[in-house]
């Protein structure tokens, strides 16, 4: 009997999905840094209204949320829960740019995005658990 080819050449990353999802929410880390700073610089121009969303911090978003969905295809309890975390992140990300253009038509300072990066390091706590556990199973077992 064949496996289950549900997405072609893509289900070649099978054994390593998780490790491909624990890359891209750091890479998604990385690049909220990176728009946290461009954010900052568009706010000291005095004729922008509104800020513009930084491309490649919304291609990792669109990537994450496909890679969480590709993991839900293979574990899926794990993926349900990645999902729904890596959908609250987006969500939340979304939110946090909405309030960095009100904090910029106000006039006031801008703040960090505090929602977003603790949304982030909990998708990254859930992946890592995922995805390197094997590295502390010895460890736990003996312990539990």
């Amino acid at each position: 009997m064949q496996p289950l080819s549900l997405l072609g050449p893509v289900d070649a990353l099978e054994p390593y999905a998780g490790f491909v999802v624990f890359g891209l929410v750091l890479v998604n880390m990385l690049t909220r840094i990176l728009a946290s700073r461009n954010y900052e610089k568009q706010a000291k121009d005095d004729d922008r209204e509104t800020l513009s969303r930084w491309i490649p911090h919304e291609v990792s978003n669109i990537l994450l949320v496909l890679s969480a969905f590709y993991f839900l295809t293979l574990h899926h309890h794990g993926g349900i829960v990645l999902s729904t975390l890596v959908l609250g992140l987006i969500i939340t990300d979304f939110f946090e740019v909405e309030a960095r253009s009100v904090e910029l038509r106000r006039g006031l300072p801008l703040e960090k995005p505090k929602a977003a990066v603790l949304a982030s390091v909990l998708v990254l706590m859930y992946i890592g658990y995922e995805t390197v556990f094997f590295i502390i199973k010895p460890i736990w077992d003996a312990v539990i």
